[in-house]
Order: structure tokens, then C-alpha cells, then sequence
């Protein structure tokens, strides 16, 4: 899904309800001393408060490790255009795949789809999903609070949305799609501390991958129409991580 570039705020002071912050400072803004221990407030800019929520976007899911699953070891690796571009191509280029992703075509238009993730504030982050080594998979793991999709349910701060494709024919149908999304969803939740959901949207045509993410722990919330597909609103709260 296409990201919307807005400009990282940087970590810095903590921000309170009423939009101040405070900081500890020696000199007030007529330019007298205060004592080391005083403090002052410093009333922030309203248009600055939105982007506060953005300095924590997403780690790399390179530093999230692997995990043992039914069907083997499964791990996260963020895309490397140069080395990957031409399995990915091929992959959006199977015609099951193509009926939800739209991105048949040459190599360009791939390229296109991911340059505008990997050039982007770091919101999305294309990556490979490796099973036992083998990559099999393509995901994307975006901020799905500051993603378009925001508009359509009421998004929590640190949503954490997942786009899932299952790349090799022969690997779908097997129940794999189930498996794998227990876990991203579980490596999510474990690396996130401040997301406590797990957001999807498949289309809701695709009865299969309805299917899985049901059956890995979401729940289908409703029926969101999205500018290129009616859409199944699936999401999986930590709350309910050990008990679904």
C-alpha cells in the first residue's frame, strides 16, 4: 500500500496533555538565571504535536530475530533491491498474486512500488520472509496509525500493520500463511512494546487469507471500503495474545 511522506519528528522532550513540555533549562526567555533544579515550561507549537507520535516509527525488523514455528524457522529481512528485485518481479507477476496486488509488469514497476517505501521516512519497511534460509514470502510492516488506511477505523498510536504475499505457488494452500502470521504478528507485539494491535486488511474477496488470518489470532472487526478494494478490517490485540 502506498505510504504518505510526512516528516519525522525527532525524539526529544516529554510531552504532556496539554501540549507543553518541560525541560530543565539555566536561562528563562528575558534572560535571567533560574536555579539548576527550577524548571520552565515551553508551550509547543500545535501543528508540532502530531509529529511527536511519529519519532517512534519502526525499528528494522532485521533486529527482531528468528522464531521457531510449526513449518521451520522464519525470519524477517528487509529488502535489498539489487539482490531481491528480480524474485519479487516474478512473484507479483503470478497471476494469484497480481489479482490483489496489481503490480504485474516489468521490473519497473516493482522497483517503483518499493522505492516509494524504502525512500520514504521509514513508516513502511518492505521486507523477505526466509523460511528454514529459503526466502518464500513478502511483507511489508508499516505504522498503520500515520498510514491512509487511519482514515477508515479508529487508529491507537503505534498501530502496527502487516501486507502479507505468499511468493512460491507450490508453498500456498498448506496452512502456511496461518503459521507465519502468528508469528509476524508474535515478533511484532514482542518488538513494539508501545503497539498493542496488530492491523490487517486483505481484501475481502481473498477468502484464503481471510481464512488465515483468522485462523492466527485475528478477528475480523468489520468491513472498511478502501480506495482500491472492499477490505476485511482484521486486527489482533496483545491483550488476547496468549488466549486466541
Amino acid at each position: 500500500m502506498p505510504t504518505t511522506d510526512v516528516p519525522a519528528a525527532s525524539a526529544g522532550s516529554t510531552t504532556h496533555a496539554t501540549g507543553t513540555a518541560r525541560t530543565t533549562g539555566t536561562h528563562q526567555a528575558t534572560g535571567t538565571s533560574r536555579a539548576p533544579d527550577d524548571t520552565m515550561e515551553l508551550r509547543l507549537p500545535a501543528g508540532l504535536l502530531p509529529l511527536l507520535a511519529e519519532a517512534d516509527l519502526l525499528d528494522s525488523p532485521a533486529s527482531w530475530g528468528s522464531t521457531n514455528t510449526p513449518v521451520g524457522e522464519f525470519r524477517l529481512e528487509p529488502v535489498r533491491p539489487a539482490r531481491d528485485l528480480e524474485l519479487l518481479t516474478g512473484w507479483m507477476n503470478d497471476p494469484e498474486v497480481a489479482d490483489y496486488w496489481e503490480l504485474a509488469g516489468p521490473a519497473e514497476v516493482t522497483a517503483a512500488h518499493l522505492r516509494a517505501q524504502l525512500d520514504g521516512d521509514g513508516r513502511s519497511i518492505p521486507c523477505l520472509g526466509l523460511l528454514e534460509g529459503t526466502p518464500m514470502s513478502y511483507w511489508e510492516i508499516y505504522r498503520a496509525d500515520l498510514d491512509p488506511l487511519s482514515h477508515h477505523y479508529p487508529a491507537r498510536p503505534h498501530d502496527t500493520g502487516i501486507h502479507l504475499l505468499i511468493g512460491d505457488g507450490t508453498n500456498r494452500g498448506r496452512g502456511l500463511g496461518t503459521a507465519l502470521l502468528r508469528a509476524v504478528a508474535d515478533l511484532v507485539l514482542a518488538n513494539r512494546p508501545r503497539c498493542t494491535r496488530v492491523i490487517a486488511e486483505p481484501d475481502i474477496r481473498n477468502t484464503p487469507s481471510v481464512s488465515a488470518f483468522l485462523s492466527s489470532g485475528f478477528r475480523c472487526y468489520t468491513e472498511i471500503d478502501l480506495p482500491e478494494k472492499r477490505a476485511a478490517l482484521m486486527i489482533r490485540e496483545r491483550a488476547l495474545r496468549n488466549l486466541l
